[in-house]
C-alpha cells in the first residue's frame, strides 16, 4: 500500500496541538487536518462510547475527503461517577471541576481510530487511564490553574506539566493515552493499515 500512496500517505484528522506533539514521536511524515464535526453526546451516551463513536468520526470524516490517505482520529472523554467531563473552556468551569475531581477517581477515556478509504480499512481501540486526585485545596487549585491555563485540556489538567502535583497516582496500558493519543494502541492499527513506523521512510518533519 505505501507504494501506492502519496509521500505523504498519513493525516492526524485533528485539531489538537497535543496530539500533533505525540504523533510526531514515530517520527512519520503527515499532515492535519481538523474535521468539522457536532461534537455533541448522543441522549443516554456514555463516556466511553462517546469517545469511541468521535475517534471513528472525526477518521471517517477526513478519510471521505483524502481517501488515498491513512488518517488518525482520536477523542478524550473523562469520566467521574459516570458522568462525562469535557474540557472547561474557562477559569471558573476549571475550578468547578478540580473541586468534584478533588480525592477522587476520574477514568480518562481515549480512543483511537485509522481509517483509509480506499482501502476499506476502519478500526479502533481505547485505553482507559485511572486518575486518582489527591485532595486539593482551593488555594492549591487556584495556583495550578494560574500557572498552567489547562482550559483546553479534559479534566482541567495537564499530567505531562504542573498538573503532576495533583494527582496520587496513574494506571494505563498505554502511558500516553492521558495526553491524548495512545501510542501503543495507535503504532498496532497502523501497522493493521500497512503503515510500520520502524520501515516506512521519515522526513524529521510533519506539515
Amino acid at each position: 500500500m505505501n507504494d501506492t500512496l502519496p509521500t505523504r500517505n498519513l493525516i492526524l484528522g485533528s485539531s489538537s496541538r497535543y496530539r500533533r506533539e505525540l504523533l510526531e514521536r514515530l517520527r512519520l511524515p503527515f499532515d492535519v487536518f481538523a474535521p468539522d464535526l457536532d461534537e455533541t453526546p448522543q441522549p443516554g451516551e456514555t463516556p466511553l462510547h462517546l469517545a469511541t463513536r468521535l475517534a471513528m468520526a472525526k477518521a471517517q470524516a477526513v478519510a471521505q475527503q483524502f481517501p488515498q490517505a491513512v488518517v488518525i482520529g482520536s477523542d478524550q472523554v473523562a469520566e467521574l461517577d459516570g458522568q462525562a467531563i469535557g474540557k472547561p473552556g474557562n477559569h471558573q468551569r476549571a475550578v468547578e471541576q478540580l473541586s468534584a475531581m478533588s480525592g477522587q477517581e476520574v477514568v480518562f477515556h481515549t480512543a483511537v481510530a485509522v481509517v483509509c478509504a480506499e482501502t476499506g480499512f476502519a478500526a479502533g481501540d481505547i485505553a482507559a487511564v485511572r486518575v486518582r486526585f489527591r485532595n486539593l485545596s482551593a488555594a492549591e487549585i487556584e495556583n495550578y490553574l494560574h500557572a498552567e491555563q489547562p482550559y483546553d485540556c479534559a479534566g482541567s489538567a495537564k499530567s505531562e506539566g504542573l498538573g503532576i502535583t495533583l494527582l496520587a497516582a496513574i494506571e494505563s496500558d498505554d502511558p500516553t493515552a492521558l495526553i491524548g493519543l495512545p501510542l501503543i494502541r495507535t503504532t498496532q492499527l497502523l501497522r493493521q493499515a500497512g503503515l510500520e513506523p520502524l520501515t516506512a521512510p521519515k522526513t524529521g518533519a510533519s506539515a
